[in-house]
């Protein structure tokens, strides 16, 4: 009679999986991360700040007896900040980003409309293409 043992060894690394795992969470979350929102979040957080520290210089000149009333129109002031700034705050982040796009892509055409320029100055019938193409244009 025969006995056969089957051992099963691991054959990869846990921490190596882990790595392998984090790393595809990474760039999941990277994949769903909305630019939008991020930069829209960061500027109402800067202003509801700007509004904090604001009020904070008021409240701190403020005698000691008051210091609960001061605590209340800070909070009072932080929630009215978040309700006020956050629609203009995501206008400005989405109008920002639009000329962001816009002038990137302005860039990207200047490029190659002198590419194409370059190219032109070495080929004859590049370059008459290129004059045809700006009389239409003209007319």
């Amino acid at each position: 009679m025969s006995n056969f043992i089957y051992n099963s060894y691991c054959v990869e690394h846990p921490g190596v999986v882990h790595v392998y795992q984090a790393a595809d969470d990474r760039k999941s979350a990277a994949k769903r991360f909305s630019g939008k929102r991020g930069a829209s979040a960061l500027l109402l957080a800067a202003l509801v700040a700007a509004l904090m520290v604001v009020v904070n210089e008021v409240a701190h000149n403020w005698t000691d007896g008051h210091m609960l009333g001061a605590w209340v129109v800070l909070w009072v002031a932080a929630f009215m900040g978040l309700a006020l700034f956050s629609a203009p705050a995501r206008r400005a982040a989405m109008t920002a980003r639009a000329g962001y796009r816009a002038w990137t892509e302005s860039r990207q055409q200047a490029a190659a409309d002198e590419r194409i320029w370059n190219a032109a100055l070495q080929d004859a019938r590049l370059m008459a293409d290129l004059a045809r193409a700006m009389d239409r244009q003209g007319n």
